[in-house]
């Protein structure tokens, strides 16, 4: 089959969820194939969490992992979400590296028009992330400008952890507000438990990293996840 022929599917209307395998829980060694498996599996999108050890406590990968994805996946969608204090900074390395979604987090840049706007004039998509502490409030005067939210539902840094759902009440106040070329993302202990709920609340992005890549069977953890 042909892998992830969209990469603007974050910026077009779907009839169902987008599944994001997130790379933090793939082989590392085996990169590469982890990717191309789940992709052929029926997942749309390939999520990158970048970790700058300052923001969340984790250090994790950087330009140089999306440049060799890009090269490797030329048509798949590659979400970034950066957990990084100065996102802007990196900004221009991750465009070279061929991304085609930047999302940042509210909490590193309380004021994120500029960046926003530096997002778009560099032909990516873009996406604004709050914390599970962090009200719906925060990021709904950007909203109209962004074009995904992202609900993180556990506290960022690793892979594994519990879903949180309180934070379906943010994604139940954010849904109704969003166009139908803009995407609301879960991201944090999904799984085919979690996932239903997410989806009733108005998610259309369901990001997973060990229920997809720690998966016995990684096309029933796909199916399941979709629903």
């Amino acid at each position: 089959m042909t892998l992830g022929t969209q990469r603007n599917l974050i910026s077009q209307p779907i009839s169902h969820a987008l599944i994001a395998p997130s790379i933090l829980s793939a082989d590392f060694a085996h990169m590469g194939r982890d990717c191309r498996e789940v992709l052929e599996l029926g997942a749309e999108v390939l999520h990158i969490d970048v970790m700058d050890g300052h923001f969340v406590p984790n250090l994790t990968m950087g330009p140089a992992m999306c440049q060799w994805l890009r090269a490797e996946f030329p048509d798949t969608c590659l979400d970034v979400h950066m957990m990084v204090d100065d996102p802007a900074r990196f900004l221009d390395d991750f465009v070279a590296a061929g991304i085609d979604n930047y999302t940042f987090h509210i909490e590193a840049v309380p004021e994120p028009e500029d960046l926003i706007q530096r997002i778009h004039d560099a032909k990516l998509t873009c996406g604004l992330a709050i914390n599970p502490d962090t009200p719906a409030t925060a990021i709904l005067p950007y909203i109209d400008q962004v074009d995904l939210a992202l609900v993180m539902s556990v506290h960022p840094g690793f892979s594994g952890q519990a879903f949180i759902p309180e934070v379906l009440e943010k994604t139940r106040q954010i849904a109704p507000l969003l166009r139908d070329n803009q995407r609301l993302e879960m991201d944090g202990g999904l799984n085919p438990s979690t996932a239903p709920a997410s989806k009733e609340a108005g998610c259309d992005l369901l990001v997973a990293a060990s229920a997809i890549f720690g998966a016995a069977d990684r096309a029933a953890a796909i199916a399941a996840l979709r629903g």
